[in-house]
């Protein structure tokens, strides 16, 4: 194709698939983006000797659900308008070559896709685990070259780690399977590679949000998980979908997180289940000495989140429905309490309470307007704020007039998952 990327990046085709995919406001700062990906490419690879191709997978909000799905649950979820890019060439050898902003060039061997205890929570363990997921369903694999950039930022509870493993999953349909491994599989694909070879315990609703697109609710109820699509215009309606990043350290929190799933299978465990998903709700509750005795209080709280969580999931979707924001608002409310007392994930250490005091900032200044919530795995990070479009301004000024300039995300809906899309010829 040459480089003459500013041509390329301005075919009619492309520039309509970039306003589809970001917005009709974004094409221009995602064209320069594309272009200077292009560059990066050319820069650490120098000249492809066949076709690029972009890839790219979206961050996720999770709007309902919090600590659900890996209990088989449900959820309410959406891809959002911040993702995780590739520029990629195919090669004819058995190695991955992987350049990311800010880390050094990584080499996979795919001789070689056994988990390797070293890697574990490193981003070799993902790329060598996605191949690995791959061969193991009986998909084809093969090299490539890929320099990757993404504000879907570390740490912001839009999960960047998911977005990056079905993007991986992306390249390696795209390239060598045609791009028709649907997106719940390489969803499942990306999760199987994250508790197997990268080592953590996580569920499935990262991945899935980000391989399918859009606002979706998943039924985790079933092994093949039940996806259904929803349409919510929240700008229509008035309302924009922030995201506050309250700073606090995730580094040592991995127990923390691992304990939540870890507890409400143990309280499972008391009716001979492995997911809570599997205990009658009233059940459970006929039995509270039992489990208080066998899996503890904590769990015993955590469980009956769970149970009503489920429950507000559905009237989410059908306030939704039936066009009652206030309903929905309410919902994601009630949630957001019981996030704080129940499941306990709004405290990350003793002494730092940011989260908390971000949510309770907001409950302030919307003064019964809106919503708020923590945001994605919870004790420290972010925090989720539906706040009213004519105040948009003022409460980004007061938010981070408290936890500095640039912590007030605001974002959209990302109508499609993971893409793969061929560099125009010119």
């Amino acid at each position: 194709m040459g480089r003459d990327l500013t041509r390329a990046l301005s075919t009619k085709n492309f520039v309509s698939r970039l306003g589809y995919l970001y917005g009709e406001d974004q094409i221009r700062n995602q064209q320069l983006r594309y272009k200077q990906l292009s560059e990066t490419f050319y820069g650490q690879f120098g000249n492809p000797r066949s076709g690029l191709f972009f890839f790219s997978a979206p961050g996720r909000t999770e709007i309902g659900g919090n600590h659900t799905d890996h209990n088989h649950g449900k959820v309410l979820a959406a891809a959002v308008n911040l993702d995780t890019v590739a520029c990629v060439e195919k090669t004819d050898d058995s190695c991955i070559l992987v350049k990311s902003d800010g880390y050094p060039l990584l080499r996979i061997d795919l001789s070689d896709l056994s988990v390797h205890p070293e890697e574990e929570g490193k981003t070799k363990a993902l790329i060598r685990g996605t191949a690995g997921a791959f061969v193991e369903r009986g998909y084809k694999i093969g090299g490539f070259k890929a320099v990757i950039t993404s504000n879907v930022l570390r740490g912001s509870g839009l999960s960047s780690s998911a977005a990056f493993e079905v993007l991986i999953a992306a390249i390696l349909d795209g390239l060598y399977n045609g791009f028709t491994v649907d997106a719940k599989t390489r969803a499942v694909i990306a999760q199987r590679v994250e508790n197997h070879w990268f080592g953590k315990p996580s569920g499935l609703m990262d991945q899935m949000a980000s391989s399918v697109g859009g606002l979706v609710t998943i039924d985790f109820a079933e092994e093949d998980a039940q996806v259904k699509a929803i349409s919510f215009d929240l700008h229509a309606a008035g309302y924009e979908l922030c995201v506050i990043n309250t700073g606090g350290n995730h580094g040592d929190l991995t127990a923390d997180y691992a304990s939540i799933p870890a507890e409400m299978k143990k309280a499972a465990a008391v009716f001979g289940k492995n997911y809570l998903r599997e205990v009658d709700p009233a059940a459970f509750e006929a039995a509270l000495p039992e489990v208080r005795k066998k899996a503890g209080d904590r769990a015993v709280l955590r469980a009956l989140h769970y149970f009503d969580e489920n429950v507000r999931v559905d009237e989410e979707v059908a306030a939704i429905e039936k066009g009652d924001v206030q309903a929905f608002f309410d919902a994601v409310n009630r949630s957001g309490e019981s996030i704080w007392k129940l499941l306990q994930n709004v405290y990350a250490r003793p002494g730092e309470e940011q989260m908390a005091l971000a949510i309770e900032l907001t409950r302030r200044f919307l003064n019964g307007e809106g919503a708020t919530r923590v945001h994605g795995g919870g004790f420290a990070g972010t925090i989720q704020a539906f706040v009213p479009r004519n105040r948009l301004e003022e409460y980004r000024t007061y938010i981070e007039k408290v936890f500095g300039e640039g912590t007030c995300a605001v974002l959209a809906i990302r109508p499609e998952g993971a893409v793969m899309m061929p560099v125009p010829e010119v």
